[in-house]
C-alpha cells in the first residue's frame, strides 16, 4: 500500500514542498540563471507537478517544456525526500527515471536542501508517516 492514500494528498504534500523552494531566493536565482524547470510525474497514486522559478503548477498544466522530467512512484519520492534513498541509488536502480541531462539533476540536488529539511514536517502535518 502506498504512503499516500490519494492523488489529492500527494498533490497537497508535494506542491507545498516545492512552494518552500520558491520561497528560497538562492534557489529561485539559480533556477533562473540555469533555465531550470522540472516536471515531476509521480505514480501510485498519480500526481504531476511542474516547478519553475515562476511558480508551481499542478496537473498537466505547464508553463512550457521542462528542462528535466523526473518519473517515480510517490513512495520513491517520499523515500528520497525523507533521506532514506539517495538520488544516485534511485537512478541506478531504475526507481527514478530522468528525461533531460542526468548531470543537471545531480547539480540540482544540493539546491534542494531547504526542501529536504522541511519535508518531514510537511509530510507529518499532512498525516503521512515516516
Amino acid at each position: 500500500m502506498s504512503v499516500f492514500p490519494s492523488s489529492e494528498m500527494a498533490v497537497k504534500v508535494f506542491s507545498s514542498l516545492f512552494a518552500v523552494l520558491l520561497e528560497d531566493d538562492d534557489f529561485v536565482a539559480r533556477a533562473r540563471q540555469e533555465g531550470l524547470s522540472v516536471r515531476l510525474v509521480h505514480t501510485k497514486p498519480d500526481c504531476e507537478i511542474f516547478v519553475a522559478p515562476q511558480g508551481v503548477r499542478v496537473g498537466e498544466e505547464q508553463a512550457g517544456p521542462a528542462a528535466i522530467t523526473l518519473r517515480m512512484s510517490c513512495d520513491t519520492a517520499h523515500a528520497l525526500w525523507m533521506g532514506q534513498l539517495m538520488v544516485p541509488v534511485a537512478i541506478a536502480t531504475g526507481r527514478l527515471r530522468i528525461r533531460g541531462k542526468v548531470a543537471k539533476v545531480l547539480e540540482l540536488v544540493p539546491m534542494l536542501r531547504p526542501a529536504f529539511d522541511r519535508y518531514p514536517e510537511i509530510a507529518a502535518a499532512a498525516g503521512i508517516a515516516a
